[in-house]
Protein backbone atom coordinates (compact mmCIF):
# COMPACT_ATOMS: atom_id res chain seq x y z
CA UNK A 1 0.00 0.00 0.00
CA UNK A 2 2.75 2.69 0.75
CA UNK A 3 2.88 2.91 -3.39
CA UNK A 4 -0.09 4.65 -3.26
CA UNK A 5 2.10 7.58 -1.75
CA UNK A 6 4.76 7.21 -4.53
CA UNK A 7 3.70 10.49 -6.39
CA UNK A 8 3.58 12.49 -2.69
CA UNK A 9 6.64 11.32 -2.05
CA UNK A 10 8.44 12.96 -5.88
CA UNK A 11 6.08 15.82 -5.14
CA UNK A 12 7.98 16.67 -1.38
CA UNK A 13 11.60 15.69 -2.98
CA UNK A 14 11.14 17.72 -6.34
CA UNK A 15 9.17 20.97 -4.26
CA UNK A 16 10.95 20.71 -0.69
CA UNK A 17 9.58 24.52 0.34
CA UNK A 18 6.43 24.33 -1.88
CA UNK A 19 5.47 21.21 0.18
CA UNK A 20 6.28 22.33 3.24
CA UNK A 21 3.97 25.51 2.67
CA UNK A 22 1.06 23.73 1.75
CA UNK A 23 1.02 21.14 4.14
CA UNK A 24 1.35 24.24 6.84
CA UNK A 25 -1.67 25.71 4.90
CA UNK A 26 -3.88 22.88 5.18
CA UNK A 27 -5.17 23.21 8.95
CA UNK A 28 -6.14 26.28 7.94
CA UNK A 29 -7.46 25.69 4.90
CA UNK A 30 -9.96 22.81 6.30
CA UNK A 31 -10.69 24.13 9.47
CA UNK A 32 -11.93 27.77 7.96
CA UNK A 33 -13.63 26.01 5.34
CA UNK A 34 -15.30 23.68 7.75
CA UNK A 35 -16.65 26.46 9.24
CA UNK A 36 -17.55 28.61 6.94
CA UNK A 37 -19.56 25.63 4.49
CA UNK A 38 -22.97 26.01 6.76
CA UNK A 39 -22.72 29.85 6.14
CA UNK A 40 -22.75 29.38 2.34
CA UNK A 41 -23.93 26.37 1.44
CA UNK A 42 -26.85 27.00 3.53
CA UNK A 43 -28.01 29.51 0.43
CA UNK A 44 -26.87 27.15 -2.06
CA UNK A 45 -27.18 23.38 -0.68
CA UNK A 46 -28.50 23.38 2.15
CA UNK A 47 -30.42 19.89 2.12
CA UNK A 48 -26.37 18.82 2.08
CA UNK A 49 -25.59 21.50 5.28
CA UNK A 50 -28.52 19.31 7.09
CA UNK A 51 -27.00 16.36 6.41
CA UNK A 52 -23.47 17.24 7.67
CA UNK A 53 -24.61 19.18 10.53
CA UNK A 54 -26.63 15.95 11.63
CA UNK A 55 -23.58 13.83 9.93
CA UNK A 56 -21.72 16.04 12.68
CA UNK A 57 -23.82 15.93 16.03
CA UNK A 58 -23.51 12.12 15.65
CA UNK A 59 -20.08 12.42 15.87
CA UNK A 60 -20.08 14.65 18.41
CA UNK A 61 -22.67 12.46 20.38
CA UNK A 62 -19.86 8.99 20.23
CA UNK A 63 -17.13 11.38 20.93
CA UNK A 64 -18.49 13.14 24.01
CA UNK A 65 -20.01 10.18 25.64
CA UNK A 66 -17.44 7.56 24.46
CA UNK A 67 -14.56 9.76 25.96
CA UNK A 68 -16.41 10.22 29.34
CA UNK A 69 -17.12 6.29 29.72
CA UNK A 70 -13.48 5.84 29.27
CA UNK A 71 -12.32 8.97 31.90
CA UNK A 72 -14.75 6.42 34.10
CA UNK A 73 -12.96 3.53 33.73
CA UNK A 74 -9.77 5.40 33.99
CA UNK A 75 -10.61 7.13 37.04
CA UNK A 76 -11.04 3.49 38.48
CA UNK A 77 -7.78 1.98 37.57
CA UNK A 78 -6.40 5.13 38.51
CA UNK A 79 -7.86 4.50 42.13
CA UNK A 80 -6.40 1.39 42.24
CA UNK A 81 -2.64 1.83 40.38
CA UNK A 82 -2.67 4.76 43.14
CA UNK A 83 -3.64 1.73 46.37
CA UNK A 84 -1.01 -0.89 44.48
CA UNK A 85 2.48 -2.22 45.83
CA UNK A 86 4.32 -1.68 43.00
CA UNK A 87 7.60 -1.79 44.52
CA UNK A 88 6.56 -5.12 45.73
CA UNK A 89 6.45 -6.41 41.71
CA UNK A 90 9.70 -4.14 40.96
CA UNK A 91 11.96 -5.91 43.87
CA UNK A 92 10.74 -9.28 41.76
CA UNK A 93 13.44 -8.42 39.02
CA UNK A 94 17.45 -9.46 40.30
CA UNK A 95 17.98 -6.14 38.33
CA UNK A 96 16.32 -3.72 39.56
CA UNK A 97 18.58 -1.43 41.43
CA UNK A 98 20.97 -0.95 37.89
CA UNK A 99 17.63 1.23 36.81
CA UNK A 100 18.30 4.65 36.65
CA UNK A 101 15.46 7.62 35.87
CA UNK A 102 16.43 10.60 34.13
CA UNK A 103 13.76 13.15 34.47
CA UNK A 104 14.59 16.69 32.84
CA UNK A 105 12.69 19.77 33.93
CA UNK A 106 12.56 22.79 31.58
CA UNK A 107 12.12 25.97 33.24
CA UNK A 108 11.98 29.78 32.51
CA UNK A 109 11.57 31.87 35.93
CA UNK A 110 9.61 29.64 37.55
CA UNK A 111 8.93 30.67 41.30
CA UNK A 112 11.14 28.59 43.68
CA UNK A 113 8.72 26.88 45.38
CA UNK A 114 7.07 25.44 41.74
CA UNK A 115 10.79 23.76 41.29
CA UNK A 116 11.16 22.59 45.03
CA UNK A 117 7.91 20.91 44.72
CA UNK A 118 8.68 19.29 41.62
CA UNK A 119 11.47 17.42 43.61
CA UNK A 120 9.86 16.79 46.66
CA UNK A 121 7.62 14.54 44.79
CA UNK A 122 10.43 12.99 43.50
CA UNK A 123 12.41 12.58 46.07
CA UNK A 124 8.63 10.59 48.09
CA UNK A 125 8.93 8.28 45.77
CA UNK A 126 8.37 5.03 46.64
CA UNK A 127 11.26 3.67 44.34
CA UNK A 128 14.73 4.91 45.73
CA UNK A 129 15.38 8.88 44.89
CA UNK A 130 18.99 7.85 44.95
CA UNK A 131 18.11 6.29 41.48
CA UNK A 132 16.38 9.22 40.18
CA UNK A 133 18.56 11.83 38.27
CA UNK A 134 16.64 15.26 38.12
CA UNK A 135 18.23 17.58 35.62
CA UNK A 136 16.82 21.07 36.16
CA UNK A 137 17.36 23.16 32.71
CA UNK A 138 17.02 26.79 33.24
CA UNK A 139 17.25 29.72 30.48
CA UNK A 140 20.32 31.86 30.26
CA UNK A 141 18.06 34.37 29.31
CA UNK A 142 15.95 34.85 32.52
CA UNK A 143 19.29 36.17 33.89
CA UNK A 144 21.79 35.24 36.47
CA UNK A 145 19.78 37.47 39.34
CA UNK A 146 17.03 34.53 38.92
CA UNK A 147 18.92 31.81 38.04
CA UNK A 148 21.82 31.23 40.48
CA UNK A 149 19.59 31.90 43.60
CA UNK A 150 17.16 29.11 42.49
CA UNK A 151 20.31 26.70 41.94
CA UNK A 152 21.73 27.44 45.05
CA UNK A 153 18.63 26.85 46.86
CA UNK A 154 17.83 23.83 45.89
CA UNK A 155 21.32 22.21 45.61
CA UNK A 156 21.35 23.45 49.46
CA UNK A 157 18.34 21.14 50.03
CA UNK A 158 18.14 18.41 47.66
CA UNK A 159 22.07 17.48 47.66
CA UNK A 160 22.78 13.96 48.60
CA UNK A 161 18.82 13.30 47.77
CA UNK A 162 19.27 12.03 44.54
CA UNK A 163 21.65 9.83 42.55
CA UNK A 164 22.76 13.00 41.68
CA UNK A 165 21.23 16.58 40.78
CA UNK A 166 21.79 18.39 37.94
CA UNK A 167 22.08 21.80 36.18
CA UNK A 168 21.93 22.97 32.89
CA UNK A 169 21.90 26.56 31.96
CA UNK A 170 20.68 26.73 28.45
CA UNK A 171 22.76 29.73 26.27
CA UNK A 172 20.58 32.02 23.72
CA UNK A 173 21.07 32.80 20.48
CA UNK A 174 22.23 29.18 19.20
CA UNK A 175 22.18 29.16 15.30
CA UNK A 176 18.94 27.08 13.92
CA UNK A 177 17.02 26.99 17.38
CA UNK A 178 13.58 28.03 18.32
CA UNK A 179 13.31 29.79 21.81
CA UNK A 180 11.23 27.03 23.90
CA UNK A 181 10.74 23.92 26.09
CA UNK A 182 12.26 21.40 23.32
CA UNK A 183 15.62 23.63 23.05
CA UNK A 184 15.63 23.84 26.67
CA UNK A 185 15.02 19.96 27.15
CA UNK A 186 17.82 19.21 24.31
CA UNK A 187 20.34 21.16 26.09
CA UNK A 188 19.28 19.54 29.83
CA UNK A 189 19.74 16.62 27.64
CA UNK A 190 23.49 17.26 26.62
CA UNK A 191 24.43 18.50 29.86
CA UNK A 192 23.32 15.39 31.34
CA UNK A 193 24.96 13.36 28.94
CA UNK A 194 28.21 15.30 29.93
CA UNK A 195 28.20 14.66 33.75
CA UNK A 196 27.40 11.21 32.40
CA UNK A 197 30.33 10.17 30.35
CA UNK A 198 32.41 12.65 33.23
CA UNK A 199 31.43 11.06 36.50
CA UNK A 200 29.34 8.12 36.37
CA UNK A 201 30.17 6.16 32.95
CA UNK A 202 30.40 3.10 34.73
CA UNK A 203 28.13 3.13 36.54
CA UNK A 204 25.35 4.21 34.22
CA UNK A 205 23.79 1.60 32.12
CA UNK A 206 22.40 3.18 29.38
CA UNK A 207 20.39 -0.30 29.26
CA UNK A 208 18.57 0.68 32.34
CA UNK A 209 18.02 3.94 32.02
CA UNK A 210 14.82 6.32 30.82
CA UNK A 211 14.77 10.28 30.55
CA UNK A 212 11.48 11.88 31.39
CA UNK A 213 10.18 15.30 30.21
CA UNK A 214 8.48 17.01 33.06
CA UNK A 215 6.82 20.29 32.82
CA UNK A 216 8.31 22.44 36.20
CA UNK A 217 5.11 22.75 37.77
CA UNK A 218 4.32 18.72 37.98
CA UNK A 219 3.72 16.31 41.02
CA UNK A 220 4.48 13.04 40.05
CA UNK A 221 2.24 10.85 42.35
CA UNK A 222 4.49 8.68 44.80
CA UNK A 223 3.64 5.14 42.68
CA UNK A 224 4.99 6.86 39.42
CA UNK A 225 8.57 5.67 39.51
CA UNK A 226 7.67 2.24 40.55
CA UNK A 227 5.06 1.92 37.96
CA UNK A 228 7.41 2.82 35.69
CA UNK A 229 10.13 0.90 36.81
CA UNK A 230 7.75 -2.23 36.92
CA UNK A 231 6.73 -1.65 33.58
CA UNK A 232 10.12 -0.72 32.14
CA UNK A 233 11.96 -4.02 33.29
CA UNK A 234 8.70 -6.03 32.12
CA UNK A 235 8.39 -4.95 28.61
CA UNK A 236 10.26 -6.79 26.06
CA UNK A 237 10.13 -3.97 23.71
CA UNK A 238 11.12 -1.65 26.66
CA UNK A 239 13.31 0.30 24.02
CA UNK A 240 10.50 0.95 21.81
CA UNK A 241 7.71 2.13 24.03
CA UNK A 242 6.49 5.94 25.72
CA UNK A 243 4.82 5.67 29.18
CA UNK A 244 3.01 8.27 29.67
CA UNK A 245 0.54 9.30 32.94
CA UNK A 246 -3.12 11.13 33.39
CA UNK A 247 -2.32 15.17 33.31
CA UNK A 248 -4.94 16.89 35.72
CA UNK A 249 -4.74 20.64 36.39
CA UNK A 250 -5.51 20.42 40.45
CA UNK A 251 -2.88 21.37 42.15
CA UNK A 252 -4.63 25.12 41.94
CA UNK A 253 -7.34 24.52 40.71
CA UNK A 254 -9.78 25.81 42.80
CA UNK A 255 -7.51 29.19 43.00
CA UNK A 256 -8.21 30.40 39.48
CA UNK A 257 -11.44 31.78 38.66
CA UNK A 258 -14.63 29.79 37.59
CA UNK A 259 -14.61 30.10 33.60
CA UNK A 260 -10.89 29.12 33.66
CA UNK A 261 -12.07 26.54 36.18
CA UNK A 262 -14.28 24.55 34.34
CA UNK A 263 -12.09 24.63 31.15
CA UNK A 264 -9.13 22.86 33.02
CA UNK A 265 -11.73 20.43 34.79
CA UNK A 266 -12.88 19.24 31.42
CA UNK A 267 -9.40 18.96 30.26
CA UNK A 268 -8.34 17.14 33.43
CA UNK A 269 -10.66 14.17 32.78
CA UNK A 270 -10.14 14.07 28.52
CA UNK A 271 -7.04 13.60 29.47
CA UNK A 272 -7.66 11.25 31.82
CA UNK A 273 -9.96 9.27 29.17
CA UNK A 274 -7.35 9.12 26.54
CA UNK A 275 -4.96 6.75 28.54
CA UNK A 276 -7.92 4.11 27.65
CA UNK A 277 -7.30 4.41 24.17
CA UNK A 278 -3.33 3.01 23.98
CA UNK A 279 -3.49 2.50 20.13
CA UNK A 280 -4.49 5.74 19.70
CA UNK A 281 -2.36 7.60 22.97
CA UNK A 282 0.72 10.08 22.03
CA UNK A 283 2.39 11.81 24.80
CA UNK A 284 1.58 15.07 26.11
CA UNK A 285 3.23 17.18 28.23
CA UNK A 286 5.03 15.16 30.80
CA UNK A 287 6.45 11.90 29.80
CA UNK A 288 9.05 8.96 29.92
CA UNK A 289 10.87 6.67 27.02
CA UNK A 290 14.25 4.81 27.46
CA UNK A 291 17.39 6.19 27.34
CA UNK A 292 18.29 4.49 24.47
CA UNK A 293 15.80 5.01 22.52
CA UNK A 294 16.16 8.91 23.29
CA UNK A 295 19.76 8.49 22.21
CA UNK A 296 19.00 6.68 19.15
CA UNK A 297 16.85 8.72 17.72
CA UNK A 298 18.82 12.75 18.72
CA UNK A 299 16.90 13.60 21.63
CA UNK A 300 14.70 16.69 21.31
CA UNK A 301 14.79 18.81 18.08
CA UNK A 302 15.43 22.68 19.18
CA UNK A 303 14.05 24.23 15.78
CA UNK A 304 10.17 23.39 16.86
CA UNK A 305 8.33 25.27 19.82
CA UNK A 306 5.81 21.48 20.69
CA UNK A 307 7.81 18.56 21.75
CA UNK A 308 5.98 16.18 23.01
CA UNK A 309 3.99 14.72 19.61
CA UNK A 310 7.36 15.65 18.19
CA UNK A 311 9.00 13.09 20.19
CA UNK A 312 6.32 10.40 19.46
CA UNK A 313 6.12 10.78 15.82
CA UNK A 314 9.90 11.37 15.50
CA UNK A 315 10.67 8.21 17.24
CA UNK A 316 7.78 5.99 15.47
CA UNK A 317 9.24 6.87 11.89
CA UNK A 318 12.57 6.61 13.16
CA UNK A 319 11.83 2.98 14.56
CA UNK A 320 9.98 1.25 11.46
CA UNK A 321 6.66 2.06 13.18
CA UNK A 322 7.81 0.17 16.26
CA UNK A 323 7.31 2.66 18.71
CA UNK A 324 3.70 2.59 20.93
CA UNK A 325 2.35 4.65 23.69
CA UNK A 326 2.15 2.51 26.85
CA UNK A 327 -0.83 4.39 29.51
CA UNK A 328 0.55 4.43 33.30
CA UNK A 329 -2.83 4.95 35.17
CA UNK A 330 -1.48 7.58 38.14
CA UNK A 331 -1.93 10.89 37.98
CA UNK A 332 0.43 13.74 37.30
CA UNK A 333 -0.62 16.57 39.23
CA UNK A 334 -0.20 19.95 36.76
CA UNK A 335 -0.97 23.78 37.53
CA UNK A 336 -3.48 25.46 35.90
CA UNK A 337 -2.74 28.78 34.52
CA UNK A 338 -3.08 31.13 37.19
CA UNK A 339 -2.15 35.01 37.93
CA UNK A 340 -3.03 37.62 39.89
CA UNK A 341 -6.14 38.52 38.56
CA UNK A 342 -9.26 37.40 36.32
CA UNK A 343 -7.87 39.61 33.44
CA UNK A 344 -4.17 38.07 33.52
CA UNK A 345 -6.32 34.49 34.26
CA UNK A 346 -7.84 34.62 31.33
CA UNK A 347 -4.33 35.67 29.02
CA UNK A 348 -2.73 33.09 30.33
CA UNK A 349 -5.30 30.65 29.89
CA UNK A 350 -5.98 31.59 26.68
CA UNK A 351 -2.21 31.92 25.72
CA UNK A 352 -1.62 28.30 26.21
CA UNK A 353 -4.46 27.05 24.91
CA UNK A 354 -3.22 28.82 21.62
CA UNK A 355 0.54 27.57 22.36
CA UNK A 356 -1.27 23.87 22.67
CA UNK A 357 -3.03 24.51 18.98
CA UNK A 358 -0.09 25.58 17.33
CA UNK A 359 0.69 21.58 17.35
CA UNK A 360 -1.13 22.21 14.22
CA UNK A 361 2.69 23.41 13.01
CA UNK A 362 4.31 19.49 13.47
CA UNK A 363 1.04 18.32 11.16
CA UNK A 364 3.52 19.15 7.98
CA UNK A 365 6.02 17.30 9.57
CA UNK A 366 3.77 14.48 10.53
CA UNK A 367 2.29 13.91 7.14
CA UNK A 368 6.08 14.05 5.41
CA UNK A 369 7.27 11.56 7.57
CA UNK A 370 4.17 9.24 7.08
CA UNK A 371 4.59 10.19 3.09
CA UNK A 372 8.28 9.28 3.32
CA UNK A 373 8.12 6.49 5.38
CA UNK A 374 8.55 2.86 3.85
CA UNK A 375 9.12 0.50 6.76
CA UNK A 376 6.09 1.24 9.43
CA UNK A 377 2.81 -0.79 8.82
CA UNK A 378 0.52 1.15 6.13
CA UNK A 379 -2.46 1.02 7.77
CA UNK A 380 -1.27 1.91 11.82
CA UNK A 381 0.47 4.52 10.62
CA UNK A 382 -2.54 5.75 8.93
CA UNK A 383 -4.61 5.49 11.23
CA UNK A 384 -2.09 7.52 13.45
CA UNK A 385 -1.78 10.02 11.62
CA UNK A 386 -5.47 10.48 10.72
CA UNK A 387 -6.22 10.55 14.40
CA UNK A 388 -3.70 13.27 14.95
CA UNK A 389 -5.25 15.42 12.22
CA UNK A 390 -8.54 14.91 13.37
CA UNK A 391 -7.97 16.08 16.29
CA UNK A 392 -5.70 19.25 15.16
CA UNK A 393 -8.31 20.12 12.20
CA UNK A 394 -11.46 20.06 14.20
CA UNK A 395 -10.13 21.61 17.15
CA UNK A 396 -11.98 25.13 16.52
CA UNK A 397 -14.48 23.65 14.11
CA UNK A 398 -16.26 21.67 17.08
CA UNK A 399 -17.67 25.03 18.47
CA UNK A 400 -18.84 25.98 15.42
CA UNK A 401 -20.48 23.37 14.26
CA UNK A 402 -22.25 22.04 17.65
CA UNK A 403 -23.08 25.43 18.51
CA UNK A 404 -24.29 27.78 15.90
CA UNK A 405 -24.41 24.69 12.83
CA UNK A 406 -28.43 23.59 13.01
CA UNK A 407 -29.83 26.96 13.10
CA UNK A 408 -27.57 28.40 10.12
CA UNK A 409 -29.30 26.63 7.04
CA UNK A 410 -33.19 27.73 8.32
CA UNK A 411 -31.98 31.07 9.43
CA UNK A 412 -30.09 31.98 6.13
CA UNK A 413 -32.89 30.03 3.72
CA UNK A 414 -36.69 30.80 4.05
CA UNK A 415 -37.11 28.33 1.50
CA UNK A 416 -35.55 25.50 3.34
CA UNK A 417 -37.08 26.54 6.38
CA UNK A 418 -40.74 25.62 5.24
CA UNK A 419 -39.68 22.64 3.85
CA UNK A 420 -39.93 18.98 6.05
CA UNK A 421 -36.20 18.61 6.66
CA UNK A 422 -36.00 22.73 7.73
CA UNK A 423 -38.67 22.34 10.33
CA UNK A 424 -36.49 19.20 11.64
CA UNK A 425 -33.05 19.88 11.68
CA UNK A 426 -33.10 21.74 14.85
CA UNK A 427 -35.37 19.05 16.77
CA UNK A 428 -33.05 16.08 15.85
CA UNK A 429 -30.10 18.34 16.31
CA UNK A 430 -31.55 19.46 20.00
CA UNK A 431 -32.36 15.65 20.51
CA UNK A 432 -28.74 14.33 19.84
CA UNK A 433 -27.64 17.12 22.00
CA UNK A 434 -29.95 16.53 24.99
CA UNK A 435 -28.23 12.55 24.38
CA UNK A 436 -25.21 13.67 25.27
CA UNK A 437 -25.29 14.84 28.07
CA UNK A 438 -25.06 11.84 29.45
CA UNK A 439 -21.59 12.02 28.80
CA UNK A 440 -21.57 15.36 30.39
CA UNK A 441 -23.22 14.18 33.32
CA UNK A 442 -20.32 11.25 34.00
CA UNK A 443 -17.59 13.53 33.26
CA UNK A 444 -18.98 15.82 36.26
CA UNK A 445 -18.83 12.80 38.33
CA UNK A 446 -15.29 11.94 37.45
CA UNK A 447 -14.36 15.29 38.21
CA UNK A 448 -15.93 15.15 41.55
CA UNK A 449 -14.70 11.60 42.38
CA UNK A 450 -10.99 12.86 41.07
CA UNK A 451 -10.45 16.16 42.19
CA UNK A 452 -8.41 16.28 45.32
CA UNK A 453 -10.24 17.95 48.68
CA UNK A 454 -9.67 21.58 49.74
CA UNK A 455 -10.08 21.29 53.34
CA UNK A 456 -11.13 25.48 54.05
CA UNK A 457 -13.13 25.67 50.64
CA UNK A 458 -16.97 27.14 51.39
CA UNK A 459 -19.54 24.60 51.13
CA UNK A 460 -21.45 27.31 48.79
CA UNK A 461 -18.51 26.23 46.49
CA UNK A 462 -18.80 22.60 46.85
CA UNK A 463 -22.84 22.62 46.22
CA UNK A 464 -22.37 25.26 43.01
CA UNK A 465 -19.28 23.13 42.00
CA UNK A 466 -21.59 20.62 39.75
CA UNK A 467 -22.94 23.50 37.86
CA UNK A 468 -19.97 25.18 36.78
CA UNK A 469 -20.47 23.06 34.17
CA UNK A 470 -23.03 24.88 32.48
CA UNK A 471 -20.58 27.51 31.20
CA UNK A 472 -19.09 24.82 28.83
CA UNK A 473 -20.64 26.51 25.88
CA UNK A 474 -18.95 29.87 26.46
CA UNK A 475 -15.65 28.00 28.04
CA UNK A 476 -15.64 26.19 24.56
CA UNK A 477 -15.63 29.21 22.21
CA UNK A 478 -13.44 31.29 24.25
CA UNK A 479 -10.49 28.50 25.23
CA UNK A 480 -11.15 25.78 22.36
CA UNK A 481 -12.48 27.96 18.86
CA UNK A 482 -11.00 31.50 19.04
CA UNK A 483 -7.42 30.37 20.31
CA UNK A 484 -7.44 27.55 18.17
CA UNK A 485 -8.99 29.30 15.08
CA UNK A 486 -6.20 31.71 16.17
CA UNK A 487 -3.56 29.08 16.16
CA UNK A 488 -4.45 27.68 12.34
CA UNK A 489 -5.04 31.10 10.67
CA UNK A 490 -1.34 32.40 11.91
CA UNK A 491 0.10 29.31 10.80
CA UNK A 492 -1.76 29.26 7.16
CA UNK A 493 -0.80 33.10 6.49
CA UNK A 494 2.91 32.44 8.17
CA UNK A 495 2.83 34.43 10.82
CA UNK A 496 4.52 31.87 12.82
CA UNK A 497 3.80 31.77 16.95
CA UNK A 498 6.78 32.65 19.30
CA UNK A 499 7.24 30.88 22.19
CA UNK A 500 5.48 32.27 25.48
CA UNK A 501 5.90 30.79 28.53
CA UNK A 502 3.09 30.70 30.77
CA UNK A 503 2.88 32.98 34.08
CA UNK A 504 3.25 30.85 37.14
CA UNK A 505 2.10 32.37 40.69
Amino acid sequence: MNRVLIPFRLFLIRYPRLSQRLLEILPGFVSWNLILFPVWGSFFIPVVVAYYIIAFYVYWFYRSVSMAVLSLLAYYRIRASEKYDWMGDVRGFKDWKRVRHVVVIPNYKEPLHTLERNLEALAKQTFPAKQIIPVLAFEERAGEEINEPRMKALKKRFEGVFDDLIFAVHPPGIAGEVVGKSSNAAWGAKEFVRVWKKNHKDDWDIDYMTISSADADVQLHPNHMAALTYKFLDSPHRYRRVWQGAILYYNNIEQIPWLMRVFNRASSIVQMGMLMRPERLINFSTYTLSLKLMDEVGYWDTDVIPEDYRMFFKAYFATGGEVEVEPIFLPIYADAAESTSFIKTFNNTYQQVKRWAWGASDDAYFLKGYIMDQRADFWDKTLRVLKVLEDHFLWPVNWFAITLGATLPPLLNEDFARTIMGKTLPQVASAILTASLIGLLLIVFVDMKARPGVKDLPLWRKVLSPFEFVLLPVVGLLFTALPGLEAHTRLMMGRYLEYRVTEKV
